[in-house]
């Protein structure tokens, strides 16, 4: 280091003070500088000295001073050209430059100030004046640096940010102009970030007013101060192809006042074509889902095909029989008028009831019309038990019906309910048979009103389930039955959520096990 009486001064390094806030101190006048010197040197500066122009500037430039108290009256380049060039120079752009001179004019003071300078002391000066000028300066400028800092690295993490995005983002200002472009923005309209910028975003975008998507134009500049959220939109490319996509706007304020937005967008196209293929294949599901019921009902109508022969070949012999009875009667010379119209009348309820049984079995295998409607649960549970009277027979065991009065309506598909209804008595009809208990199945509904759903339950005595059927018991080809195929517990669960309800069991503590279904009330949906 020069010492102070060597003249020129030219620099002091800090030495121990390195990282401490740095002070220039520019004066061609060594008497001066000495004084400056003095009354900074302990005061926890970094102090470097100049006595003249060029060499300031190239001090400022390698260590970017905190603050630098400049002379005004220099030789060669004065106090305001040192300070112009000062600020002109990104290094030291920040720097407070308080300007050193004699002179206390106004003009001169105004033309410090007009060239960038932060402060004015005049000579002679104070040390106090100095030591609290310099300080406030230091701190002011510290406190500008850190803010600087952390605003370059918000923005750097803000890029990183959108830079990362895979949605493209745009900055619009009030007019629509786009004055950002995310690289995300780029890639999906095919062309660089700084084709987009500059552009206006409905020529861009939405050049056709008044064709679905013109108004759209307007909305995404949030004028009324509201975000906007659209999906399925179609926009232009700058190719001239046409893209489907999801955006938000949403509305920049400064002072209370939309000056612009922020539109955030994506690509959709393989989003869209996914949802097609999906509803496609939910349909295909559907269907398939209804022809596995529609053969589950045909396997089940055929197992109880012996049963329903029987049931139809009872009122068929009644009906030969009185058929018979009629025609001897005719042979007779009188005819007894009262006891034909008896036998007739017999006839006819015969003949009613095997109509009754073919309708049931109709009405059961054929392929239900597609979606559900109001049902009479009360009058399906009762066609139901009927179904069900053969395998109570063949297992000795009664089926009965505990219903409420006014029982409301469902909203349900009718063959699929009573399908779901017949596969669950017949497994606690079966259940109770392998218990050699003579308890009836009941069949009970009950209106859970704070649900807005009717719940229908199927109990019996019987030998009650394994310990691992909570896990399992609805899963495809799980069963407990020697001969079963696990199929039918699974289709009733598929059946009853394709209804908007849910399916389940409990132990009984008395012994066997009670299922149960939910269905939506009609007044609910």
């Amino acid at each position: 280091m020069s010492t102070l009486s060597d003249i020129p001064v030219t620099e002091n390094d800090g030495g121990s003070l390195r990282g401490a806030p740095c002070v220039l101190l520019v004066d061609d006048n060594p008497q001066n500088l000495k004084v400056l010197y003095e009354t900074l040197r302990d005061k926890g500066y970094q102090l470097l000295i100049a006595n003249d122009g060029e060499k300031a500037l190239q001090l400022a430039h390698r260590h970017h001073p905190q603050v630098i108290l400049l002379d005004i009256m220099m030789p060669g380049m004065d106090g305001f050209e040192v300070c112009a060039r000062l600020r002109e120079d990104p290094a030291t752009a920040l720097s407070a430059i308080v300007f050193l001179s004699a002179l206390n004019d106004v003009d001169a003071k105004v033309q410090g100030f007009a060239v960038g300078g932060a402060d004015y002391i005049a000579k002679p000066f104070q040390a106090q004046e100095v030591i609290a000028r310099v300080d406030t300066h230091v701190r002011v400028i510290q406190l500008e640096r850190a803010l600087q800092a952390r605003n370059r690295q918000l923005e750097g993490d803000q890029a990183g940010i959108l830079n990362a995005m895979f949605e493209g983002v745009y900055g619009l200002d009030s007019e629509g102009v786009i004055t950002f472009a995310n690289p995300a923005a780029a890639e999906i309209n095919g062309v660089t970030q700084e084709a987009l910028v500059g552009r206006s975003i409905r020529e861009l975008h939405f050049p056709t007013a008044g064709a679905g998507t013109g108004e759209h134009a307007d909305r995404v500049l949030c004028h009324d101060g509201a975000p906007v959220v659209r999906r399925g939109v179609h926009i232009r490319r700058p190719d001239g192809s046409s893209i489907p996509v999801e955006y938000r706007a949403t509305p920049r304020l400064e002072g209370g006042q939309v000056n612009g937005s922020v539109l955030v967008f994506r690509d959709i196209s393989e989003e869209l074509a996914q949802e097609r293929a999906l509803e496609e294949t939910r349909q295909l599901v559907e269907v398939q889902r209804e022809q596995l019921a529609h053969a589950s009902r045909l396997s089940t109508m055929g197992e109880m095909a012996a049963g329903f022969a029987h049931e139809v070949n009872q009122p068929l012999t009644a009906i030969a029989n009185y058929a018979s009875l009629v025609s001897r009667m005719m042979e007779r010379e009188s005819l007894d008028r009262e006891k034909l119209e008896e036998l007739l009348g017999k006839m006819a309820a015969q003949s009613h009831r095997a109509s009754e049984v073919v309708r049931r079995i109709r009405q059961f295998v054929q392929k239900p019309a597609s979606g559900r409607e109001e049902v009479d649960i009360a009058r399906l549970l009762a066609e139901s038990r009927e179904f069900a009277e053969v395998d109570a027979r063949t297992n000795a065991v009664a089926v009965e019906l505990s219903l409420p009065r006014h029982l409301p309506r469902v909203m349900a598909d009718p063959v699929q309910v009573q399908q779901v209804t017949l596969n669950l008595i017949r497994n606690a009809l079966e259940a109770s048979r392998m218990a050699d208990t003579r308890d009836p199945v009941i069949v009970s509904a009950e209106v859970l009103e704070d649900e807005g759903r009717m719940c229908i339950s199927v109990a019996d005595s019987g030998c009650g389930l394994p310990d691992d059927a909570e896990s399992r018991l609805f899963h495809p080809f799980y069963t407990n039955k020697r001969d079963g195929m696990g199929i039918g517990l699974s289709l009733c669960r598929t059946l009853v959520q394709g209804q908007g309800g849910e399916i389940g069991f409990h132990r009984r503590p008395e012994g066997g096990t009670e299922f149960w279904f939910t269905l939506p009330l009609a007044s609910e949906c």
